[in-house]
């Protein structure tokens, strides 16, 4: 199983559109095109695999997209609307489809929900709460940060400001990290220049966040707090037992992302089948 399975259920969530489905009772079911566009999974599955093959960044990209997309209003592409005034490894499931299309943009909403890469931990479990979602959650889905690249303008905090109170910043081994991370990225400029989010196994989809959070080479500053602030313990605890063990990481990935997938999902008249994915019907 691979992180395809995930990368076709971004694609059902957010890119499906031009299908209508016969007798929609506004219930998500595993088999909702089949009577009207039944190998609609392998046809997308083909493109995806295609843009993977084109571009490895887009597993990342698609899964980055997904995120962002449920905590706008629901998986349901309101993130893509223009306002009018054996890809990458990792774990699979089967997927609930049916869901429809906002019938609004959310941009307001972006910039309330979708935390930042310096946000603190305190902000990053408010966020989630918002959703939903619980610290079990926010950890897990953290991971997904084993495959992808950020640009300098995101991790640049994390390269030049130190906390003394952060205990894993005191490391030498760390000391070393930053150098790597000052090399790629500049004090001022330079803010495209990119670095993977995980150094030891950038394109594939593994348990190795976890290790570098450990070992406080995590690239963002949001995923440094995972540690750093956890006064009680616990996400530590949570981090070492799926640095410790994949198969319960892939295990419970599955779990959170199919629960933040369907965060206040659209069905039936609540929504749309748009023409065009950036903009509404109407």
């Amino acid at each position: 199983m691979d992180i395809l399975k995930i990368l076709v259920f971004v694609i059902f969530g957010v890119f499906l559109f031009g299908i209508e489905s016969l007798g929609d009772d506004g219930l998500l079911v595993f088999d909702y095109y089949k009577e009207t566009c039944p190998f609609v999974e392998d046809i997308i599955r083909r493109q995806v695999e295609i843009a993977v093959l084109k571009d490895p960044r887009m597993a990342a990209s698609l899964l980055r997209l997904h995120f962002h997309d449920c905590f706008v209003m629901g998986c349901d592409a309101s993130i893509l609307l223009d306002s009018n005034d054996e890809m990458r490894g990792g774990p699979g499931w089967q997927v609930l489809l049916g869901r429809k299309d906002s019938l609004k943009a959310s941009f307001d909403g972006a910039n309330k929900y979708i935390p930042s890469p310096n946000s603190s931990l305190e902000t990053l479990i408010a966020n989630f709460h918002e959703q939903g979602l619980d610290v079990y959650d926010l950890v897990t889905l953290s991971g997904s940060h084993t495959i992808g690249k950020a640009r300098c303008l995101s991790f640049r905090q994390r390269a030049y400001q130190t906390n003394p109170e952060e205990e894993y910043d005191r490391y030498e081994r760390y000391n070393t990290y930053r150098r790597i991370l000052r090399s790629i990225c500049p004090e001022t400029g330079q803010d495209q220049r990119v670095a993977p989010l995980d150094f030891r196994t950038p394109a594939r989809f593994d348990n190795h966040y976890f290790l570098n959070i450990l070992e406080g080479k995590a690239l963002l500053g949001s995923d440094n707090v995972l540690i750093t602030q956890d006064h009680d313990g616990e996400i530590t605890r949570q981090v070492w037992s799926y640095a410790s063990d994949q198969t319960l990481f892939f295990a419970s990935f599955v779990k959170s992302i199919v629960k933040m997938g369907n965060i206040n999902v659209l069905t039936a008249n609540l929504g749309e089948v748009r023409t065009n994915c950036r903009f509404t019907n109407h």
